[in-house]
């Protein structure tokens, strides 16, 4: 069993691209998320402690990876983390790694331009048969740029705060969220 998590960092070293034994894509890089507190007497922020990931990223998200980042991109990583012992030529240490599911730059710290990739000949047969995304799991089928306007948007209406969400304004009727 592995735990899912969610990283928030900085790309400590530039990713490195191979493959694994099978012939699929693997990006490599490096994590570093540091944490820091106020410190009252200097009135300034410092660094606590900094903690140290392996991060992979597979397939397509690994050939997108290669492309987008670079070493002291702001990044946030989601996926899941294995924590395992290791030996060599006497040292030993503990890694903690992460299969990355999903990786994106942290927009507090900067912008990014994000451009959707061309999808892969095994997506456009699953959309040509009228497939849903396996990724999907709403079942719902996925959807290409050219309908964009067609998106079913319900699903921003959260534990009933909004209903009827049409044209960015929320339906007059319905009560909003509780203040206390």
């Amino acid at each position: 069993m592995h735990d899912t998590v969610t990283i928030v960092g900085n790309v400590a070293t530039d990713p490195t691209q191979g493959r694994t034994t099978s012939g699929i894509p693997v990006t490599n890089f490096r994590l570093a998320s540091t944490h820091r507190r106020f410190d009252e007497a200097t009135q300034t922020w410092v660094d606590v402690t900094t903690n140290w990931y392996s991060v992979a990223a597979f397939r397509q998200l690994a050939e997108h990876a290669k492309v987008s980042l670079r070493s002291g991109d702001s990044v946030i990583v989601t996926g899941r983390m294995k924590i395992r012992a290791w030996e060599n030529n006497g040292k030993q240490g503990t890694s903690v790694d992460i299969d990355a599911d999903a990786i994106g730059h942290d927009l507090r710290w900067g912008t990014t331009a994000y451009r959707r990739s061309a999808r892969s000949s095994v997506d456009a047969s699953h959309r040509d048969a009228g497939a849903t995304d396996p990724r999907d799991v709403s079942g719902q089928p996925s959807h290409s740029s050219d309908d964009v306007a067609d998106i079913d948007t319900s699903w921003a209406a959260r534990d009933g705060e909004f209903s009827g969400v049409e044209d960015g304004f929320a339906d007059s009727s319905v009560p909003g969220p509780t203040t206390f």
